[in-house]
């Protein structure tokens, strides 16, 4: 075992393993990647805000979802590009805490989002008489303080835990930084750390999961019993499938694809990094796209914000 006195502040990343020209071909697609996610939520966020008409409860939500996005991308970004353009694996331990910290802030984020929208349109939806009374500017911004103190006061209880821990490696065994190749640089008892990981995970999966398919069952029972016009239902119903689409292929599929390639030996190690890197590319791309795309009113002020702001003839 090494001595804790002598451990490095620098941490050495697994890093990819990529000839010169594949690491250049690589350095570009991660800039592209990150140039896309930027203006795609940027725009998102923008037509949002100055636009009057989509300050109501659900666009107010669905601003928090590319907020959360641009701040997990940017922390996981910044330093896989550096790392491609000058070659090289090191990370100051500092770097990689706060790296790893917000990782998990968009991932928790994003799934408090998606419930709390879930709980907007089940509202909207199933009890459309008290919607203007429940969700109200006072109460919106409760539930969106709620959401974020919850999110950064979870993961920050995780990485307390973590810093309270004797280091003695500096050998990561991922190509980023997250809180279970941090805890293998430990080399204390890491029992109290597991179990509040599980806490966690369990609160997610169990609690959060049951919450998002109880209301959208609810929403999907409702608008078959409901008499009102074949449009407002297939409104109600398209709003859901793009919550829904965004919940179970993006956060799901791509995070269950990450957990089985750690668990098949015969995984090619290149593969698994992309995979790895893939869950924190395609979520934050395609969310405002899928938004953007499939809700008519952003769709329609995003273009007019692009032809008048961005592109103007």
């Amino acid at each position: 075992m090494d001595d804790f006195s002598n451990v490095s502040s620098v941490l050495t990343l697994e890093g990819f393993n990529l000839s010169p020209e594949s690491a250049f071909s690589a350095f570009i697609f991660a800039t592209l990647s990150y140039m896309v996610i930027l203006f795609c939520n940027l725009v998102l966020i923008l037509t949002i805000i100055l636009n009057r008409s989509l300050h109501q409860p659900m666009y107010l939500l669905l601003l928090n979802l590319p907020i959360n996005d641009l701040i997990g991308s940017t922390a996981l970004f910044t330093q896989l590009i550096k790392e491609l353009l000058l070659d090289t694996r090191t990370i100051q331990y500092s770097a990689c805490v706060a790296q790893a910290f917000f990782i998990h802030v968009l991932v928790m984020g994003a799934v408090f989002i998606l419930t709390v929208m879930a709980y907007d349109r089940y509202i909207a939806i199933c009890c459309p008489l008290r919607y203007n009374t429940f969700m109200t500017n006072a109460h919106l911004r409760k539930i969106v303080t709620l959401l974020w103190m919850c999110d950064l006061i979870l993961i920050g209880v995780l990485f307390f835990l973590l810093l309270q821990l004797p280091r003695c490696r500096s050998l990561m065994s991922h190509s980023y930084c997250d809180n279970p190749s941090l805890l293998k640089l430990v080399c204390g008892n890491t029992a109290i750390n597991n179990i509040y990981g599980l806490f966690i995970t369990a609160l997610l999966q169990v609690i959060v999961v049951s919450t998002i398919l109880y209301t959208y069952v609810q929403i999907l029972v409702t608008c078959f019993r409901n008499k009102g016009s074949a449009d407002t239902k297939s409104k109600a119903l398209q709003t859901c499938a793009t919550h829904l689409i965004v919940f179970l292929l993006l956060l799901r599929v791509f995070r269950a694809s990450h957990f089985i390639s750690y668990r098949l030996s015969q995984f090619p190690p290149q593969l698994r990094r992309l995979m790895e890197v893939s869950t924190f590319i395609f979520p934050p791309t395609l969310n405002p796209i899928i938004y953007g795309l499939r809700t008519k009113d952003i769709r329609v002020k995003a273009m007019h914000f692009l032809r008048t702001k961005i592109f103007p003839s």
